[in-house]
């Protein structure tokens, strides 16, 4: 069991979620806004995505980047900002009789042009996704090839940000293991097991231990589920000795029927945690666990 917990909130995703709840936020003054909430209900990072101001849709855009980060660091120095570095790789494949014909949402480049505004802006932590998925039950497929993500791991090393090693099947951590014995990201690692995300590793605390069992001693890991799961991820991932993500990217609901805020969900995590014998800690403790000055 860990007994000195991490928070992370995710703070909107760039998922389709916008139209479901208006708590969603959208513009970089909300973003900003939600996360210093969750900061102050006991988040020690917070994970940002962006997106587009008249669709709703995630984005990579820069300067949407910038303003969310510098209107964090304007109110809270302390909390640790933790930027995707997935946006860039997705594919939407065409229908069978033509499926090289890419379909509306394609965003394809390589590592290096999803890593700008990480280069831009050098926050304390990026995530990056250890490999290619098939998305949901259509056409959809993200991708992250073993040579875009070795690129992504030297340029992360060189500009001093943390890589979050973003895991989503048992094959995600088996090159995340690789990186690290090619020695592309440096101790403390930290790692993000994604549990039932279709169709990545299924919601199982049997594959989840079995997967916490091969991190080398000097790894640091989290993990979440989505939807209900959410909260019950969060006990299940202290008691096997972890840290925890909850956020409005992975869930929008504080209970059945009730549509939550960030804020109101790491509140929820906080009490969980407590309930269970362990602390949470603070950004200053988490820059102390994760080595990040």
């Amino acid at each position: 069991m860990n007994r000195s917990v991490i928070i992370t909130c995710a703070v909107t995703g760039s998922g389709d979620s916008t139209g479901r709840s208006p708590e969603v936020p959208v513009t970089p003054a909300e973003i900003a806004a939600s996360a210093l909430d969750a900061a102050a209900a006991g988040a020690a990072i917070v994970h940002c995505h962006v997106r587009d101001l008249e669709t709703g849709r995630g984005t990579r855009t820069v300067e949407l980047y910038e303003e969310v980060v510098e209107r964090i660091r304007a109110e809270n120095t302390e909390i640790i900002v933790n930027l995707t570095a997935g946006m860039g790789g997705d594919l939407n494949v065409g229908p069978d009789g033509d499926p090289m014909s890419w379909q509306d949402g394609t965003d394809l480049v390589g590592g290096l042009e999803r890593l700008a505004h990480v280069e831009a802006i050098r926050p304390e932590i990026c995530s990056m996704d250890c490999g290619s998925l098939n998305f949901g039950d259509d056409n959809e497929v993200y991708v992250s090839t073993p040579a875009m993500l070795r690129i992504m791991a030297e340029k992360v090393r060189e500009l001093g940000v943390r890589p979050e090693l973003e895991i989503f099947d048992t094959g995600n951590l088996w090159f995340a293991e690789t990186l690290i014995a090619e020695g592309l990201v440096e101790a403390p690692y930290w790692l993000q097991l994604c549990l039932s995300i279709p169709y990545g590793t299924p919601m199982d605390v049997g594959i989840l231990q079995a997967m916490v069992h091969r991190l080398p001693p000097e790894a640091e890991f989290t993990s979440f589920g989505l939807g209900a799961m959410q909260m019950p991820m969060v006990a299940q991932s202290v008691m096997l000795g972890g840290h925890v993500r909850v956020g409005l990217e992975d869930n929008l609901y504080l209970e059945r029927g009730v549509l939550a805020t960030n804020a109101q969900l790491v509140e929820k995590a906080v009490k969980i945690i407590e309930l269970v014998g362990a602390t949470v800690q603070s950004p200053t403790e988490a820059r102390q666990t994760l080595g990040l000055g």
